[in-house]
């Protein structure tokens, strides 16, 4: 979810330590915050294709960026959207569309306008969802408005959490934020730690911020490469998910068969590309990693098919659905300890743990972790067990839109000025 559409969350980087292996999966957010936040997943199993359709649906009004559909720029804050608006009429809801083009969250006059002409045309009382990226740059537009609509604002990714940010440009992100978020009647956000997050930052009360995890679909086990060597980076390629790192971790194991796939668009940032692509050739890696840019659908399934270990080396996540995504094919993770890494990673059943979390200012350790997974194949087999088992407890899309789903229908009967 960068100043284009972002898919994940920052907060503290993990306390500095070595070599951190079978991490428990809420390590890092029990640390985040202390402030209790309800939490609106579903009790009970749910199906997975949502169930049966209701004869008689609710309207919401869903705002999200331009770029949404846009396959040349995939992101997981594009896919979130994409698929609950999907899956919400499967619980109660009939979903408008509203994307609004613009350079989010700091749009221009143009967009500025359009935003407020799509809001201004909704009826009095209209249950509106936002995403987080486009409304929370602009409360001069949304919160006149959240007035007269009953609005809930899906956060992605804090604004002024962005890696890379001038630092007065972050703490003016932060503060329209928290104008929007304390004004709006509910807020989703992606993860237990990233609830924690937003309470905490921005003095939110605890009752009107939600959770709505992302889901998984379930797919064919990975059969892999040789079990070993090939790894797959899935991730856009910009500072917040830290693929220098990765290049300078791999570099320090070149003695070691690995071949990498760098898998995500190359257009939120070309400099930072341009400079990560120097820094491949200066260490001789080019013919070992590669950027293949986004890929979707049967060119992404067969990536995954091939990979043997799922690498992200983010400095920020508020979830982390490429993660889920290579372990709903039993595919292990090595993975920095940020955010609401460890809730993706999570644990097997059986209490196994289906990856390796390592500090995320610390490629020695990123490197001594793939030593490891080169040179001790009992680590191996555990991983890959546990990937197996915590696949099949992934919960699916279903369980996000009857999350969102609840938020919506327990929004205030009118609108209202969020204390």
């Amino acid at each position: 979810m960068t100043g284009a559409s972002v898919d994940a969350t920052t907060g503290p980087a993990a306390a500095g330590r070595t070599r951190l292996t079978y991490v428990p999966a809420q390590t890092s957010a029990s640390q985040a915050s202390a402030t209790p936040a309800p939490a609106t997943r579903p009790s009970g199993p749910v199906p997975r294709n949502g169930g049966t359709v209701p004869m008689s649906l609710r309207s919401v009004h869903f705002v999200m960026p331009g770029g949404v559909d846009d396959p040349a720029a995939p992101s997981g804050g594009n896919a979130y959207d994409r698929r609950v608006r999907l899956d919400l009429p499967g619980f109660g809801w009939r979903v408008r569309g509203l994307p609004v083009p613009g350079d989010w969250p700091r749009p221009d006059d143009t967009a500025r306008t359009e935003l407020a002409c799509v809001l201004r045309r909704l009826p009095d009382d209209a249950v509106v969802l936002l995403d987080g990226l486009v409304a929370c740059g602009v409360p001069e537009i949304v919160v006149p408005e959240s007035e007269r609509l009953r609005m809930a604002v899906l956060v992605h990714l804090p604004l002024g959490d962005e890696t890379g940010l001038d630092p007065a440009l972050a703490a003016e992100l932060d503060s329209r934020e928290r104008a929007v978020l304390r004004a709006v009647p509910a807020v989703v956000a992606t993860s237990d730690w990233a609830v924690r997050r937003l309470v905490s930052h921005h003095g939110l009360d605890p009752g009107r911020v939600h959770v709505a995890a992302p889901g998984a679909d379930i797919a064919p086990l990975a059969p892999g490469t040789d079990g070993v060597s090939r790894l797959v980076c899935v991730a856009a390629v910009t500072p917040r998910k830290g693929q220098h790192r990765l290049v300078e971790a791999l570099a320090a194991v070149a003695d070691l068969p690995w071949s990498c796939a760098c898998v995500g668009g190359l257009g939120q940032d070309p400099e930072y590309v341009g400079r990560l692509r120097a820094l491949i050739a200066r260490h001789g890696l080019e013919e070992r990693l590669v950027l293949t840019g986004p890929r979707a659908g049967a060119e992404l399934d067969a990536t995954y098919a091939t990979a043997d270990l799922m690498v992200l080396t983010s400095y920020a996540e508020t979830y982390g659905m490429a993660v889920t995504e290579a372990l709903a094919r039993g595919i292990p993770v090595l993975a920095t300890d940020v955010g609401g890494l460890p809730e993706a990673v999570g644990r097997a059943p059986d209490g196994g743990v289906p990856g390796i979390l390592v500090p995320p200012e610390d490629p020695v350790a990123l490197a001594a972790e793939l030593r490891g997974w080169f040179g001790e194949a009992d680590v191996r087999r555990r991983l890959k067990a546990a990937a197996r088992g915590r696949r099949a407890a992934l919960h699916g899309w279903a369980s996000t839109a009857q999350s969102l789903a609840g938020v919506l229908h327990r929004l205030p009967g009118a609108p209202r000025r969020a204390a």
